[in-house]
């Protein structure tokens, strides 16, 4: 459990959090100047002024009024900032063992992050993606008991942000060490996180569950840029004549997406499919060239700027599994859809992409 109480006061605000977090990933959502990267600061014990208290894991990291404020090294929060921060002088590996306590965690820390092939080579010859994994690397050689992700992904081309994804979700499931994220995209906080607070001017606009909050004005805001579904499965079989890879999701539902020859039977993938193109008709659909069509329900139906977002459980699925679909209001009035209605989802192949 981590809990907060703390107030900064910044050049336009002051920063004022009052919440208690569980063991997951927390992300941390808002524009721009309001708060984000500060608030993380707070917690790695970067901001001396800051005042109030903060718990983690029940051990005391600050209470201004009986006087206690434990120093950054003493906290073992683990720090990403946007630009990795590496040394520049040491090599990749070197860079994962600095401030580790143990040689078991930086093996540990360079399989999660596939770095193998990359240990004796410096930053500069390094790409933008593999420059986040050696930085998530050292964050997690340390052990932390807190894992502080300040936009990550932000500089990296949406290429590089999708290899990245996998490594994140790896990080949460592997290492159980709860951490906030900051970000802008909303299909990143789905993906990964089990808690979202979206902050503005310092105070906290709204805090829940991720898809419970694509309605608010907060959330909204960011996702009219579009939404992603990020899938998890397995590689099932290869159709090379046909020209299509099979893979089943942890939903149990089935995808055939383009041919990937190279990926084996068994292999772990993780799918991206934008909302926008997840179709939605109510009755079975007929003569469409969409290989991939399921019977679902709609959960509940969101306005998201100017078009709404149906959160979608199929029907042969995980009940706690979600599909995400965007449509237009038209769409929602012509199709008489409400909570509970009966749909039918239709994706092309070539919709799907491998991240």
């Amino acid at each position: 459990m981590i809990e907060i109480a703390i107030e900064l006061p910044l050049s336009r605000f002051t920063l004022r959090l009052n919440t208690r977090l569980g063991e997951g990933v927390t992300a941390v959502m808002g524009p721009s100047g309001s708060g984000k990267t500060s608030l993380l600061e707070v917690l790695a014990g970067l901001r001396t002024k800051a005042r109030g208290g903060i718990s983690v894991g029940g051990a005391t990291w600050l209470d201004s009024r009986r006087g206690i404020r434990l120093a950054p090294e003493a906290r073992r929060v683990g720090y990403v900032p946007q630009d990795a921060g590496l040394f520049p002088h040491l090599t990749a590996v070197d860079n994962v063992r600095f401030g580790a306590r143990e040689e078991a965690a930086v093996e540990m820390a360079l399989d999660t992050l596939e770095l193998r092939d990359l240990l004796r080579r410096y930053p500069a010859s390094l790409s933008g993606g593999e420059r986040q994994r050696v930085a998530l690397a050292r964050a997690l050689a340390t052990r932390p008991s807190l894992l502080l992700l300040d936009e990550p992904l932000a500089s990296l081309d949406l290429a590089l942000r999708e290899r990245i994804l996998p490594y994140l979700r790896r990080i949460r499931d592997e290492w159980r060490v709860p951490f906030l994220y900051v970000t802008h995209n909303v299909g990143e906080t789905i993906a990964l996180a089990a808690h979202l607070i979206l902050l503005r001017d310092g105070v906290i606009e709204a805090e829940g569950p991720p898809l419970e909050l694509l309605g608010t004005p907060g959330l909204e805001r960011h996702a009219e840029g579009g939404l992603e579904n990020l899938l998890s499965g397995r590689v099932l079989g290869h159709d090379e004549p046909g020209g299509v890879t099979q893979v089943e999701l942890e939903d149990g539902a089935r995808v055939a997406i383009p041919l990937v020859p190279g990926h084996a039977k068994g292999t772990p993938v993780t799918l991206s499919v934008r909302a926008e193109d997840v179709l939605v008709a109510r009755d079975p659909p007929i003569g469409l060239s969409a290989r991939n069509i399921y019977a679902a329900e709609v959960a509940t139906i969101q306005r998201t700027g100017v078009d709404v977002t149906l959160r979608l459980a199929l029907r042969d699925g995980s009940q706690d599994a979600h599909w995400l679909a965007r449509v237009t209001p038209a769409a929602v009035d012509a199709l008489a859809l409400k909570p509970g209605s009966s749909v039918f989802l239709a994706v092309k192949s070539h919709s799907f992409r491998l991240v």
